[in-house]
């Protein structure tokens, strides 16, 4: 991602950047991905041309906006898989999952997708993709998972997460707290 940019950006240059973030995810979060490029122009402030300067695609424009929360999933599914205990790091994972996508419809959006011109994101949704199936392996050999549980379930879960709503922020946050919890207990060996 960063060997788009020039190594050093003008102030100006920097200060369009990062209000055409944080317009995009705005945008994404209300509109979806399919959100057209103008509207996020228009959000930010910028002009088109700007925009496409500094964002070719629309894939690199969402790869942008989302690789912190990318690596923020990554790093939750690597806590998870050092956890001493495979069932509580799973469980945990599921968790903080939830709550990670409960803050931003927007970023479910991303994660489920795929980005071939955008090779660091696509790497890290691998990557972790990977290693949340080492999760589920793990969490299964210690007989507390369910033996016919799999990554496909994990991802049907984070599908379903993304639709909950919440007439507020917190409300939000909490009924994905009960989800996570209720998907728990579904997963768990009887």
């Amino acid at each position: 991602m960063t060997a788009h940019l020039p190594h050093t950006l003008r102030s100006d240059a920097r200060d369009n950047r990062e209000r055409i973030l944080e317009a995009a995810r705005t945008v994404f979060v209300s509109a979806g991905l399919d959100a057209p490029m103008r509207e996020i122009a228009r959000r930010a402030e910028v002009g088109p041309a700007t925009l496409y300067r500094h964002f070719p695609t629309k894939e690199l424009l969402v790869a942008a906006a989302f690789t912190e929360q990318m690596l923020a999933c990554r790093s939750l599914v690597d806590d998870g898989l050092a956890d001493p205990d495979p069932w509580h790091g799973f469980c945990l994972t599921i968790e903080k999952l939830c709550e990670l996508l409960a803050h931003d419809h927007g970023f479910t959006a991303a994660l489920m997708s795929t980005y071939p011109h955008a090779l660091d994101f696509a790497a890290i949704r691998a990557s972790s993709l990977t290693g949340a199936a080492e999760l589920i392996r793990r969490a299964k050999d210690t007989g507390q998972l369910r033996p016919d549980v799999t990554l496909d379930d994990l991802i049907l879960m984070i599908m379903a997460n993304s639709g909950i709503r919440g007439s507020t922020p917190t409300a939000r946050l909490a009924a994905s707290r009960r989800f996570a919890a209720l998907m728990i207990r579904a997963f768990r060996a009887s």
